[in-house]
């Protein structure tokens, strides 16, 4: 299993796969390039349905510059293509197309080049032998050890400093979130809501409502940062960024604790997170909104049973009921753009961590399920799902709001 360091990315938003990965896909290809008067790429797919949405295009052009780029958006999928997420790049030279290559997109910022020997999973570099929790439990349990001490042993103790940074990066975006107001870009008017739900908490006497207004309006306040193009952390991704700041936000807040103790739990996210990675998906487009929101929200509940102090047993459970119940969730941006469902949906999230955490406390000893098949079945789940639900904005919440106005 790859490091936790590749599941925490510092990027600028809408997208992980549909802006970070092409961007990154775009700088390799114009460093071994270099000497192209101009470039042309095309996009397939998920890239080619809800790039400009995503502003896959704008991201490209600007890693390319200052030589010509021409984007395509094409509406006819090659033969061969592996990933819904694809790209090819050309070279161009006196007239001529002097190099080629075909990149797949494939979640979080990750990029597959076609032909090269890499992981399928997005890269070489793996610190753990362990690669399921149930190997991970076992490890620990012949050890005797927690999920710190196995992070520490694996990634070494330096580790926990690359975690406070992705901690700060995460805390800077709730912070800015929460103090902006204003219209999102993209056309659809939709205001930034973060300030008020938080300015407007109502005293009503139910630690429950006060709760739900704080952790909602931190996670609004991290999605809408995404949706304006702000530095977010993926978590796994840019689209579900705001589901764990959220959850660690509040419980910092809550329980006085400090940053170390959060970077801790960051780390117990993380292993949930690329476990995912590794064996079933982060990719809405290859898998829909379950592995985005869905992973995000198994990685928030992870990290709250830390903090909570529970046991080995009662994290998984979290974690497990976190994903179980978002098996199936569609990927339908309206208009291509990560602000309707995905805003909304961060917060929902959120909220279903700590209940999925709680619920944990009390029923770890009687669970059926384990976390690795629940990866199973979403994967399983996310490759039989109807492609108009994976992130192409052609069917779902996308397809009811084009046909509501059309009819105006």
């Amino acid at each position: 299993m790859r490091s936790i360091r590749d599941i925490y990315k510092v990027g600028t938003g809408p997208s992980s796969s549909h802006t970070m990965g092409p961007e990154a896909a775009a700088k390799l290809f114009k460093s071994e390039h270099p000497d192209a008067e101009s470039y042309r790429v095309i996009l397939y797919g998920s890239l080619s349905k809800t790039g400009k949405g995503h502003g896959t295009d704008r991201a490209v052009i600007n890693a390319m510059q200052p030589i010509p780029t021409e984007v395509v958006f094409s509406e006819q999928d090659p033969e061969g293509m592996k990933h819904p997420n694809t790209m090819d790049l050309f070279a161009v030279r006196d007239g001529k197309e002097i190099a080629d290559m075909r990149v797949y997109s494939i979640g979080g910022g990750d990029i597959r080049v076609e032909g090269r020997e890499q992981s399928d999973k997005g890269g070489d570099e793996e610190p753990y032998l362990e690669n399921s929790f149930a190997e991970i439990r076992q490890f620990c349990d012949f050890s005797y050890l927690n999920l710190i001490k196995y992070i520490t042993i694996n990634e070494g103790p330096d580790i926990w400093e690359y975690l406070e940074y992705i901690w700060s990066v995460m805390k800077a975006a709730v912070e800015e979130g929460l103090g902006r107001e204003g219209i999102l870009p993209g056309g659809l008017n939709i205001v930034r809501k973060a300030k008020r739900l938080y300015e407007k908490q109502l005293d009503t006497g139910h630690a429950e409502i006060l709760e739900c207004q704080q952790v909602c309006a931190y996670a609004y306040a991290v999605s809408e940062q995404n949706a304006d193009n702000g530095t977010i952390v993926t978590a796994p991704t840019c689209g579900s960024c705001g589901v764990l700041p959220a959850v660690m936000y509040y419980l910092q807040k809550k329980k006085g604790l400090d940053d170390g103790k959060i970077a801790r739990a960051l780390g117990v996210a993380g292993i949930f997170g690329e476990l995912a990675k590794k064996n079933a998906s982060v990719s809405g487009a290859e898998c829909g909104c379950q592995a985005e929101i869905g992973v995000a929200c198994s990685m928030a509940a992870a990290a709250a049973g830390y903090l909570f102090g529970y046991s080995l047993d009662q994290i998984e459970y979290a974690a497990e009921i976190a994903l179980e119940h978002h098996l199936g969730l569609t990927c339908d941006p309206i208009c291509g753009l990560v602000q309707i469902p995905c805003i909304e949906r961060n917060a929902v999230a959120a909220m279903r961590a700590l209940n999925s955490a709680n619920l944990a406390y009390f029923l770890a000893e009687t669970r059926r399920i384990s976390y690795d098949m629940v990866l199973k079945s979403m994967y399983r789940t996310g490759l039989d799902m109807n492609q108009s639900y994976r992130e192409t904005s052609e069917g779902g919440l996308a397809a009811a709001y084009s046909r509501k106005w059309k009819n105006y």
